[in-house]
């Protein structure tokens, strides 16, 4: 089970980047210091601050032939990472 599942790329976690802050996709039963050891480990960084937050999957509907069939999407945890000052981790070195 890897502890870090995929950073976040939208627009407004981009510009957090520039502040030092980092958006990941986490597993849902992490906590904030196996969090702080995977990010420190993968990425050689220092983390300062961890913000975590737990989403709820989105509610889908669709018509079919037999009626309306209702769900959810996955429900999710992300967390906020803060770097120590002049830290930053490249997540577009690899391609």
């Amino acid at each position: 089970m890897s502890i870090l599942k995929r950073p976040l790329l939208t627009e407004k976690l981009t510009a957090l980047n520039e502040v030092g802050k980092y958006a990941f996709e986490v597993d849902r039963k992490a906590n904030k210091i196996e969090i702080k050891k995977a990010i420190q480990s993968r990425y050689g960084v220092t983390v300062e601050k961890i913000s975590t937050m737990r989403t709820q999957g989105k509610l889908k509907s669709r018509n079919t032939k037999s009626g309306v069939v209702t769900g959810r999407t996955a429900s999710s945890k992300k967390a906020i990472v803060t770097l120590k000052e002049g830290e930053v981790i490249d997540f577009y070195s690899g391609i």
